[in-house]
């Protein structure tokens, strides 16, 4: 990709990710265009682009449409975000927890979801200075490795429950092997920094090394993670 290119493409994902966080939903296919000043054709090529870098991801029947730009979601996927200024889905437990970390205006969020194997309901202010208290644990169902395989399907089961019993439970009636299961300061601590400068422009991915590292610092291990046991 020349300079021009990869100029226009960071053009609109800075749009697209500030448009998420002021309204809570994706961009049209013209407000890019309407912010940037930028051409519909030149908007849709730096679109499939930032789908193909894993910075947004396009609905696969209608290009035009975008699902999700992590952490935010324009479908919902188990989670709602409530801010003092927006309401978001919340594309999954990560992701939830993330947004507050990631807008410095909203002092904390609330976030709100259901148990996948009671549905009992569950809420937590989640904010920047600590974790929020409760016995509730989060189970990842997709090893790291395999993250990207399905996009959707990896956030829509990364989920809150009640106990390590409903996990159990949940993987008993859906016969799914199980995956990662962690306390609510783990899942703070993951979300925290994860996506620590998105919303400026010059952001890059997380590279797998680095990844890894920022992994292994919050406390978690083993080949679930791509980490040594």
């Amino acid at each position: 990709m020349n300079d021009a290119a990869a100029h226009t493409r960071e053009q609109i994902r800075v749009a697209v990710y500030s448009h998420f966080a002021r309204t809570g939903d994706a961009p049209s296919p013209t407000d890019p265009a309407v912010v940037t000043g930028l051409p519909p054709d030149e908007v849709g090529s730096a679109l499939a682009a930032l789908h193909e870098h894993r910075d947004v991801v396009l609905d696969g029947q209608d290009r035009d449409r975008i699902l999700m730009a992590h952490p935010f979601a324009s479908i919902p996927l188990g989670f709602s975000v409530m801010g003092a200024r927006a309401l978001w889905w919340g594309e999954c437990a990560w992701d939830s927890f993330a947004i507050a970390h990631l807008l410095p205006e909203e002092p904390d969020v609330l976030v709100a979801t259901r148990c996948p194997a009671c549905d009992s309901p569950h809420a937590w202010v989640v904010g920047r200075a600590a974790p929020p208290t409760g016995d509730q644990v989060a189970h990842f169902l997709t090893p790291v490795p395999r993250i990207w395989d399905d996009d959707v399907h990896t956030c829509a089961n990364q989920r809150l429950f009640c106990s390590t019993d409903c996990v159990d439970t949940w993987l008993t009636k859906t016969g799914q092997a199980a995956g990662c299961v962690m306390d609510l300061a783990t899942l703070w601590r993951l979300a925290s920094n994860w996506y620590a400068g998105r919303m400026e422009s010059g952001y890059n991915r997380r590279d797998s090394s680095s990844a890894a590292a920022y992994s292994a610092q919050v406390g978690l291990h083993g080949q679930f993670w791509g980490l040594p046991e």
